[in-house]
């Protein structure tokens, strides 16, 4: 036998040969393979050519430069060059904390980006280590890895697939295909070959490495191993996704570069100023600079906004929001649209009826998912539900009786055991009066006919005390239209109209409903044997049953908050596009949705995908390339991209989305891996919190910048005077560094524990590019510095000309520029309210505690003995102290007058 040759490519993906579309005896041939399987040698030939059918572990960096990277930031620099700055000063407490701060991140960094290298082996963890081949005409047992092209192999009922197989052979058989096509119920297989144009999950004719057999038995030949599968190339792309930086971590690292080198060329200029104009020795104007930049650069801000983000995860946690990376946390609030699955995400995956079809007319079903509660509504008055039609209970009837699922009820919690359609059938009969146990028991099973792909129905055989023997079956309407010649009508039967029941099929299937059929025949008592040929005459159309996966209510109201949000939704789903729009429209996604599905993206070229993509809201029949370019043609457009996926389909897109979102629940351990945030109740309405959320933590954090930097500005501004204009500085480096110390651990601190102001889920996304410096926050630390500079100035010639020592007029100075703070603490706290207000200073219990813990440090600043010796203080009379306390109050008025403008004119954006 010849070896097939090294370039030979018979993937299901090639153009060329489309496995799944041809003839299994065709592929055998191709293969130079046969039923008997390969030989030994043939196998070992093979797996030395081809290589082992396992995916590539990750070469991840050494654990050392991982580690490192992350102090490879201009963030961190800023951190370290404060220590340096409070290591010269002899402050050597304050430099350790400030490099405990920059390790803390390195490590919480380091950890996370070690789980997301797990990712590509959460897959590889996907294939069964064995599998049961045929070999020279024997069954053997063999290592997956082992498998080449052209071996056969054998699935049973439980077995995961090892490799991705054209079907010889299949009986009943149905296999689990979540995790690539994101479908909740279990694809049907048959051998006959699929449509060339078919979609992955309309593959009929293939078994796919990594999905799981649900039901019957099936002979596959192996066309594709290792890499070449379609899990094998879902794991090239997640490797090849290069993660994306947070727009948070990109505004920051600017911002970080930029201050740097400001604060860089001032300090150099005030230096040269110092001693080449003022004359000031080299050591004198060194220690200037050094004040300069303690009060320049803002040390606890990182470790702010890093406690800011863990305080969201807290409060996301609390809403069913498990955030993995930190930054993920900010990205949420700049999220302009969310790409979601429709099943069991913005739908409850539970099967559920909804319409009933027979000749008397039709009855909707009330009622969600398997809780056995609901309604059974006749569209006409004349028909109640005290009065049902004899047809409609002949339906029901034979719903309950062909079926295998049970209900249970655990913990208050319906679930199904079984397929999820026949589930929806047991919760239909007792709402519609039936006892599921005792009627089956009336109506005992003599025998049956197993549902299979090749026939596309299920029958059984029942027997009744009193009613006798009677068929039912279930299964695809138009094969048992083609089976029946009468159709139910009352107590007997006539005609059959086909083409009055093939309107109703397609009325509903535009619903987005699964229809199925069902069909009755009474058979002479004493029949205990159930053949084909029973069902070759008199068997009666009873009706059809419509299924739906209902909407999630609260999913309802979170699209709907979407749009009063300014964010976009759009359903990406490998249901079929009838379904997918239909649901839509329930849900409130869009009135007419545009439906675009994976077919048709394959007709558009990259450079038109991203006008067409912002426009459509719903993608219907996709596979992971069609996901991944979605979300990187979205992405082009400058948007923000929320991702939510559970299959190892999803996995790609996931980490290539701003945020991937992983399910909690029905999620694969890949697409968990891959994701920054996980979903612990698998719930769309919680994306939506979390998105709340996000948003409420960037607010934070652009209050703690606009509470820090006018602050530290005011500072700055007042040792630049001194040096320029050769005056006493009116505060010392030592006592710079306890201004920051005091109110950057706890008035600072305390801006992050702030809740969601009333607009936040009104206001339109933040502009991807947007700074974190906006053109109203630059405005607002020009303004406060100078206000800062004019009370510090104010207050310390003050004190000079009144005879005071240069130690009291620095106290004096102190003290001010903390009121200054206290008091403009109050004023940042609502950035985003339309008209002048005081609720900002009735405070957050941590707000409270904040300026407590602030008072009784300047308390202990202003009067203790040894902070005198310290900081070289004195105290103050009570009328200092009021006087203080007046300028506080002075310069909150005046902000709020300027906040109140500037928000009212529309000015700098606001």
């Amino acid at each position: 036998m010849d070896t097939p040759t090294a370039d030979t490519d018979l993937s299901s993906e090639s153009p060329s040969l489309q496995v799944h579309a041809r003839h299994a005896d065709d592929v055998l041939a191709d293969l130079e393979t046969s039923l008997s399987g390969l030989t030994v040698d043939e196998a070992a030939k093979r797996l030395e050519q081809y290589g082992r059918n396992q995916l590539p572990a990750v070469a991840g960096r050494h654990p050392l430069l991982r580690f490192l990277a992350h102090f490879h930031n201009a963030l961190i620099y800023f951190l370290l060059a404060a220590a340096i700055a409070a290591s010269l000063l002899g402050h050597f407490v304050d430099a350790s904390v400030i490099v405990a701060v920059v390790l803390v991140n390195a490590v919480v960094g380091f950890v996370q980006e070690g789980k997301a290298e797990k990712a590509l082996n959460a897959i590889r963890n996907l294939i069964a280590p064995h599998a049961h081949l045929v070999r020279e005409g024997k069954h053997v047992e063999v290592p997956v890895d082992e498998i080449v092209l052209g071996d056969i192999v054998s699935l049973e009922a439980g077995d995961r697939v090892p490799a991705d197989l054209r079907l010889i052979r299949a009986s009943s058989l149905r296999i689990e295909e979540a995790i690539l096509t994101g479908e909740s119920v279990a694809a049907e297989k048959r051998v006959s070959p699929a449509p060339k144009e078919a979609a992955l999950g309309d593959c009929h004719s293939m078994a796919y490495s990594g999905t799981l057999v649900a039901t019957g038995q099936a002979t596959g030949v192996v066309v594709a191993t290792g890499s070449d599968t379609e899990i094998g190339r879902i794991s090239t792309m997640l490797r090849d996704v290069q993660p994306l930086t947070t727009p948070l971590l990109q505004q920051i690292n600017r911002f970080g570069t930029q201050f740097t080198w400001v604060t860089l060329a001032v300090t150099v200029v005030l230096f040269a100023f110092a001693v080449l104009v003022r004359g000031h020795v080299w050591s004198e104007a060194l220690i200037a600079v050094v004040a300069l930049a303690v009060a320049a650069i803002p040390e606890g801000l990182p470790a702010v906004i890093t406690i800011t983000l863990a305080i969201g995860v807290q409060r996301m946690a609390r809403r069913n929001a498990a955030i993995r990376q930190l930054p993920a946390v900010e990205t949420l609030g700049a999220t302009s649209v969310i790409c979601s699955d429709k099943t069991g995400t913005l739908t409850r995956n539970e099967m559920t009826v909804r319409r009933l079809e027979a000749s008397s007319g039709r009855m909707m079903v009330s009622g969600s998912g398997y809780v056995p509660e609901g309604r059974l509504t006749a569209e006409t008055a004349a028909n109640v539900e005290d009065t049902r039609p004899t047809d409609i209970d002949s339906l029901i009837l034979a719903g309950l009786l062909c079926n295998d699922a049970q209900l249970s009820n655990t913990d208050g919690e319906w679930h199904v055991i079984g397929d999820p359609m026949e589930g929806a059938l047991v919760a239909l009969a007792i709402k519609a009066g039936l006892e599921p146990e005792s009627t089956r028991h009336e109506w005992h099973r003599l025998d049956e006919i197993p549902f299979d792909a090749k026939h596309r129905f299920m029958a059984t055989l029942n027997g009744h005390a009193s009613e006798g023997a009677r068929i039912f079956v279930k299964g695809a309407p138009d094969e048992l239209l083609q089976l029946c010649s009468l159709q139910a009508d009352g107590e007997g039967s006539r005609s059959l109209e086909r083409d009055a029941w093939t309107a109703r099929i397609a009325e509903a299937a535009a619903q987005g409903e699964r229809v199925l059929g069902l069909a009755t025949k009474r058979v002479p008592s004493g029949t205990h044997k159930l053949t084909f040929a029973d069902l070759d005459d008199e068997l009666v159309f009873v009706g059809l049953i419509g299924f739906i996966d209902p909407p999630r209510e609260e999913a309802m109201a979170a699209i709907k908050e979407c749009h009063s949000a300014g964010i976009m939704v759009k359903m990406i789903t490998g249901d079929h596009a009838a379904t997918a729009a239909a649901i839509a429209r329930q849900l409130g996604l869009d009135d007419d949705p545009h439906v675009l599905t994976g077919r048709e993206l394959d007709d558009i070229a990259d450079s038109d995908l991203p006008d067409i993509v912002t426009e459509t809201s719903v993608f219907a029949r996709t596979n992971p390339e069609h996901k991944l370019r979605i979300v990187r043609a979205l992405q082009s457009t400058g948007a923000i991209v929320a991702m939510t996926g559970d299959g190892v389909n999803d996995a790609p897109s996931l980490k290539q989305a701003n945020v991937g979102v992983g399910m909690g629940h029905k999620g694969t351990d890949a697409a968990k891996e891959a994701s920054q945030m996980v979903l612990l109740d698998d719930n769309f309405a919680s994306i939506v919190a979390a998105v709340n959320e996000g948003r409420v933590v960037y607010d934070n954090i652009r209050k703690v910048t606009a509470w820090t930097l006018p602050t530290n500005g005011g500072q700055v501004l007042a040792v630049i005077a001194a040096i320029l204009f050769n005056f006493a500085m009116p505060m010392s480096a030592v006592q710079i560094l306890w201004i920051n110390l005091i109110t950057g651990v706890t008035l600072g601190l305390s801006l992050a524990f702030e809740g969601a102001e009333p607009n936040v889920m009104q206001r339109r996304p933040r502009p991807a590019g947007q700074g974190l410096l906006t053109p109203f926050l630059v405005w607002r630390i020009g303004l406060v510095s100078f206000l800062f500079l004019m009370a510090v100035l104010g207050i310390f010639f003050y004190s000079l000309g009144r005879g005071d020592e240069l130690a009291m007029s620095r106290t004096l100075v102190v003290n001010t520029i903390v009121v200054l703070q206290v008091f403009y603490l109050f004023n940042v706290r609502y950035l985003h309210m339309t008209s002048f207000n005081w609720r900002g200073v009735l405070g957050t219990p941590a707000v409270l505690i904040a300026v407590s813990m602030v008072v009784f440090a300047q308390l202990a600043f202003t009067f203790l003995p040894v902070m005198h010796r310290l900081f070289d203080t004195r105290p103050l009379g009570i009328a200092d102290g009021v006087l203080i306390i007046a300028i506080g109050i002075a310069m909150m008025i005046v902000l709020e007058v300027e906040k109140t403008l500037v928000r009212r004119t529309g000015w700098l954006g606001l």
